[in-house]
Formats: structure tokens, sequence, C-alpha cells
């Protein structure tokens, strides 16, 4: 080998993992042994937003069932087609919030960085699945735009990495970022939403552990599971993991019609979460967005959910039932207060 020449770079196992996932509804319908008559209104769902999902998250689904709950968060349906006039391309108003390339600041004393547009896996209900990623990400200019923004809102004390999903992100790239946003001296936090720790648990490595332990900023992330059923073993060995790193963990979900609005799924939810050292943190109103209206439990309804966890459950355990209104100064909360 010449003086010049370079061993072949070995990605990590999460990458070889996140590049194997089901891209087209076709295998994935295969995979699980699902009628061939849903692929048509898949393949329609799969034009406008196309199916990504990793083949360890499919592995939890039960074949045959076209309901199983993991399944109806990923599988395009005819409903995706139904168009209501106060469902959008930007329900929460991201668009308006942009001060910086990648940067909404929305909320007093934090603010949030857009990192990438790509996801493990493309959830039908995903609030961004209109979003422009390809102006408005933090990345596009090597942060440098949105770090300057960051240095000069001495108001903060959070930054929130999401996207997309952070995650999607090498090390390489989050590790640098995160020292950048350590040495803003008046941030105090850096909170990570991901959905990879729960779709794709081998993301959480050694690589990812060690810039998380080593940021002098307290590290939140925020994990997204909607069911019980995402949370196997392997996603518990990621949290624990997680949590020996010093990570504060917490979870929010989305309320989805015929996915998670019972009280039983909420209840199965929150005691596994807390089993692995997760804190039920947030559960969702649906954002409007075109493509999801299906997926809506109205308002009372889910008052009434809440009102039945809180009945069940120590408050602890219980999520808090929140909305977001675009323009709003925060997240407003659909319930009262909780109860012990």
């Amino acid at each position: 080998m010449s003086a010049t020449a370079r061993e072949p770079v070995t990605p990590p196992a999460w990458q070889t993992e996140l590049a194997r996932g089901f891209r087209r509804p076709a295998e994935l319908l295969e995979a699980l042994a699902l009628d061939p008559g849903l692929l048509p209104a898949a393949e329609a769902g799969h034009r406008d937003f196309p199916v990504r999902v990793p083949r360890g998250f499919v592995r939890r689904m039960r074949p045959g069932d076209p309901n199983d709950p993991l399944l109806r968060q990923v599988l395009p349906l005819a409903a995706e087609q139904t168009e209501a006039p106060d469902f959008g391309a930007d329900p929460v108003g991201d668009l308006a919030a942009q001060q910086a390339p990648g940067v909404l600041h929305k909320y007093h004393g934090r603010a949030l960085l857009v990192a990438t547009g790509a996801c493990a896996i493309n959830c039908r209900y995903c609030f961004r699945r209109h979003f422009p990623y390809g102006d408005a990400h933090a990345a596009r200019d090597a942060w440098q735009p949105a770090l300057a923004y960051l240095r000069h809102q001495s108001g903060l004390r959070e930054v929130i990495l999401s996207g997309g999903d952070p995650l999607t992100l090498p090390d390489r790239r989050l590790g640098p970022l995160a020292g950048e946003l350590a040495a803003i001296p008046h941030l105090v936090r850096l909170r990570v939403h991901s959905r990879l720790p729960v779709v794709l648990p081998e993301r959480v490595d050694d690589e990812l552990l060690a810039w998380l332990a080593g940021t002098r900023l307290q590290p939140v992330m925020v994990l997204h599971a909607n069911h019980a059923n995402e949370l196997d073993g392997e996603v518990a060995s990621a949290c624990r993991r997680l949590r020996e790193a010093g990570v504060q963990l917490l979870n929010q979900a989305v309320l989805l019609r015929g996915i998670n609005d019972t009280a039983d799924a909420q209840s199965e939810l929150s005691e596994r979460l807390f089993t692995l050292g997760v804190l039920p943190y947030y559960l969702h109103q649906l954002d409007r967005v075109a493509g999801a209206t299906h997926f809506l439990v109205p308002e009372d309804e889910a008052r009434e959910l809440a009102a039945a966890l809180a009945a069940r459950l120590p408050g602890y355990l219980v999520p808090q039932l929140m909305r977001e209104d675009a323009g709003a100064p925060a997240k407003t909360p659909l319930t009262t207060a909780r109860h012990g």
C-alpha cells in the first residue's frame, strides 16, 4: 500500500442498519405478509411523503395485522389524501419563527436548531412532513450563522437539537457542534429530540455517549415513543446506556386515533417508559398537518383520556396533554394541574 493510500473506513453499525431500512411500500407489505390490496394507496402516499422505516422497528410489528399500532404509524393509507381546510403545510408556525438558517426561536429561554432534514423513520403524522429542509436547516452553512445568532441571545439557557432527527448526523459532526454550543457562556442545557434510540437503538454507541457525557452542558434527551410495543429489550439497553452517561431521559408522544387513544394503551406506555428510566413528559394533541386528518382525536375525547390516566396512574406517570398553537408564547395545556 502506498504512503498516501488509506484503509477503507468501516461505517458505524447504526449507519449500516439505517441504510438497510425499508424504502418501498411493496417490500414493507411483503415483509409483513399483508394484503397486496393495500399497495395502491400506500404508493400514492409514498409519492407525497416517502416510506422509510428501520428493519428492527418492523420486527416489532405483528405480521398479517394491518392495524398493528406500529405499522399504522408508517404505512400510507388512502385517508392521507383527504383534505381538510384547517390542515396545512406549516401547522405550528415554524417558518415564521425562523430567526437564522435553521434556528427556530419561539419561546423564552430556549431555541431550536433544525439540524437536518433526515430521519430514520417517516411517521405519517409528522408535523414537518412538508417542511422546506433544503433551505432551512442549520447545518447547511456549517452551523456558523446559527451559532452567531445563539451567541448574541444572552437570554437563552437551552438549545434544542431537532430536525428531521439530529441523530442521523454522524458523531464527527455532532461532537464539534456540542463543543461550539458549550463555549457559549449563557447556555446551560443541551436538549436532543430524537426517535432513533427507539426505532434504531444501535445509534446509542460509544461515540455518541462520549460527546454527550463530555459536554459541560446538562444533556437532556427527549425520546419519541407512541406505544409500549415500540420499547423492546434493545431500546431498554440503549436507554440504560444513556442514563449511565448522565443523560436525563424524557418522552413525548403524539395522541393518534386508532393507535394509542385508549387509557390502556397510554397506561402501558407510561409504565413501560418508567421501567426504562424515561419520564413521560408530553402527550401532544395532533398538529394539523396536511395528510394526517385520520389521526386526529377530538380535544374533548383527549381530555377525557387524560382524566382517565390521572385517575389510574400516579402523577409522575401522567404526561401533560398539550397543544401547540402557531405564534403562542408557550404550548397550551389542555388539562388542569396534575394530581398525586
